[in-house]
C-alpha cells in the first residue's frame, strides 16, 4: 500500500525472543513467487517512518511465507507475497536494525542507472529498426527517409538515445568511483533514459505504422515492455523530487 511513499511500508516486524515475527502483505514483488530468497523490508519500530525500517534476507521456504504471481502488461517475473508469523532471526538482517531504508536507497543507487541501461536498449532497439525500415520503406515516390517530416524525428530519437546513453554510463561510473552526488546522478538517468525510451517507441510505432502494432513484432513486444521502467524503481515523478531535493541542499549559499 506505501507505493512511491516507501518510508510509508507497513509490514509488520514484532519483536519475538531475540528476533521477530512477520506479518502482513507485500505486492509488486520482483520474481515472486518462484525466487529462493527475498529481500525484505519490515517495519520493526511503529511511527518511525524511514528511522524505523529493517531489511531482513528471508528464505523462500521459511514456514508462513506465501506468494502469487501477477498477470502483468508484459511477463515481468512479479508477484505478491504473504508473511503469516514468518520467523527472522538477527542472523536475517542485512545492515543493522532499523537502519533498513538507508539499504534500500544505497540499492536504488546501483539500480536506477541499471534500469535506465535496460530503456537505453529498448530505445536503441526501436530507433536501429526505425532506421532500416525508413531507409526501405517507400511511399510518395520515395524512401521514408526522403520525407522531412520523418527524418527529423528520426533525427529526434538517435539524439535522445545517445544523451540517455551518456547519462546513463556517467551515472554508473560515479557509482564506481564512488563521486559525490551519485543519487541525483543516478536519478537523472533513470529519469530521463526510460522517459527517453517512451518516446522513441511510441515514435518508432508511429512511423512503421499498423505492422508495429501487429502480435510477435518487435515494436509490438518493445510497446507493452517499455511502460514498466518509469514506474519500478521509483516513478518519474520520485526522481524528479529527488533531483530537485539534491540541488537545493547542495546550493552555494548567497551573499
Amino acid at each position: 500500500g506505501a507505493g512511491s511513499d516507501a518510508a510509508a511500508l507497513a509490514l509488520d516486524a514484532a519483536p519475538d525472543g531475540g528476533g521477530w515475527r512477520l506479518t502482513g502483505e507485500k505486492c509488486w514483488i520482483s520474481n515472486a513467487p518462484e525466487a529462493d530468497f527475498y529481500t525484505v523490508f519490515a517495519r520493526t519500530t511503529p511511527d518511525a517512518r524511514a528511522r524505523g525500517v529493517t531489511a531482513f534476507l528471508v528464505p523462500a521456504d521459511r514456514p508462513g511465507l506465501t506468494g502469487t504471481p501477477l498477470e502483468m502488461l508484459s511477463p515481468h517475473p512479479i508477484g505478491a507475497l504473504a508473511f503469516d508469523g514468518v520467523r527472522v532471526t538477527p542472523d536475517d538482517v542485512l545492515g543493522a536494525p532499523d537502519r533498513g531504508f538507508g539499504v534500500a536507497m544505497d540499492t536504488l543507487n546501483l539500480f536506477r542507472p541499471s534500469v535506465g541501461a535496460f530503456a537505453l536498449g529498448m530505445a536503441r532497439a526501436a530507433l536501429d529498426a526505425t532506421v532500416a525500415h525508413t531507409a526501405t520503406r517507400t511511399a510518395f515516390g520515395g524512401p521514408l527517409s526522403g520525407l522531412q517530416a520523418v527524418s527529423h524525428q528520426v533525427a529526434e530519437m538517435a539524439t535522445r538515445t545517445e544523451a540517455a546513453r551518456l547519462l546513463v554510463y556517467a551515472a554508473a561510473a560515479a557509482h564506481d568511483a564512488g563521486e559525490p552526488g551519485v543519487p541525483r546522478r543516478a536519478a537523472m538517468a533513470k529519469l530521463y533514459a526510460t522517459e527517453t525510451a517512451q518516446y522513441v517507441v511510441d515514435t518508432a510505432v508511429q512511423l512503421h505504422g499498423a505492422r508495429a502494432l501487429r502480435r510477435g513484432h518487435l515494436l509490438e513486444h518493445l510497446y507493452r515492455e517499455v511502460r514498466a521502467p518509469r514506474i519500478y524503481e521509483g516513478a518519474s515523478e520520485v526522481q524528479r523530487t529527488i533531483i530537485a531535493k539534491e540541488l537545493y541542499a547542495n546550493r552555494e549559499p548567497t551573499a
